[in-house]
């Protein structure tokens, strides 16, 4: 089984696929505004000739053109919009818990990335990968070949999350670090301050980037089945708390709820898309939900 089977399954593809995602993401807003590509995309419509200068591909010379006129011009295109998108995946510690789910949260967010990365390549747009925890561990250019989903997932199984995090500073390093308005699509278990975290995402939506924020838990770390004392380890920290679990639940899932809440309120404010998600959903459903839901809005 190859990487990207094991990760993307076939009826996978068949029920994300139904979705078009060049609608999705760029004719339905994500990128509206922008001026056309500069570049020669897929998707391509003629505008006008130029005489051939040193340095231009000789395959884009017109040769009607030439036979014609004994000189040499070159077609020039206008491409549409191509969004380029990123996958940033947190590689904390935290991320490699599983209670009773058969994925991680680092396995569940590699599942959707896929996903993602299938019908972004599908469309012709490039994707490429960035992996943090403490800061930034390892990037690949965004590509748009079909091989491109291979090297992203065959990287990722790869990588181990097993650091430190500093999911605030790592996202500063990210909105340094790009050159063109993109699409960031961020997975992570936003265990860390939250103020710092904010102030990153509002820095990524104030450089032009359009921002989808997964925010992936493990089921047991929303519903809390623990019965009785429990000891729990802090995975960053090996921090050891032990409490009755039967008296913690209810403010645990209290202050569970506010957290996403507070990520949901200020996300929205920003016009950044927060996406809760917990191990214990299919992942293709809850993908195709989102997209849905996003498309009914633009």
């Amino acid at each position: 089984m190859t990487t990207a089977e094991k990760y993307l399954q076939p009826e996978v593809i068949r029920q994300i696929s139904r979705l078009d995602l060049r609608a999705q993401f760029i004719v339905k807003g994500f990128l509206q505004g922008m001026h056309s590509s500069p570049f020669h995309g897929f998707s391509v419509e003629f505008s006008e000739h130029r005489k051939y200068t040193a340095g231009d591909d000789p395959q884009d010379i017109d040769w009607l053109v030439y036979a014609k006129t004994d000189k040499y011009y070159i077609k020039k295109f206008e491409a549409e919009t191509n969004i380029t998108g990123y996958l940033v995946m947190d590689l904390s510690k935290s991320m490699g818990y599983t209670y009773r789910q058969k994925l991680t949260k680092f396995d569940y967010g590699i599942c959707v990335a896929a996903a993602l990365a299938y019908l972004m390549i599908h469309q012709q747009d490039p994707v490429g990968l960035i992996a943090f925890d403490e800061k930034i561990r390892h990037s690949i250019p965004p590509r748009s070949k079909r091989t491109q989903l291979g090297n992203v997932l065959s990287t990722l199984t790869k990588l181990q999350p097993t650091g430190k995090t500093e999911i605030a500073q790592s996202l500063n390093q990210v909105a340094a670090m790009l050159r063109h308005r993109s699409l960031l699509m961020i997975f992570t278990d936003l265990l860390a301050e939250a103020d710092p975290v904010l102030a990153a995402l509002r820095r990524l939506r104030h450089g032009g980037h359009d921002v989808i924020l997964f925010h992936i838990l493990d089921e047991a770390e929303v519903d809390f089945p623990f019965d009785g004392m429990v000891e729990f380890e802090e995975p960053e920290t090996q921090e050891l708390l032990r409490i009755d679990a039967n008296d913690a639940r209810r403010d645990y899932q209290a202050a569970v709820e506010e957290f996403r809440e507070r990520f949901r309120r200020e996300c929205f404010q920003s016009r950044i898309d927060y996406v809760p998600l917990d191990t214990s959903m299919p992942f293709d459903k809850a993908l195709t939900e989102y997209l849905v839901s996003r498309r009914a809005r633009c």
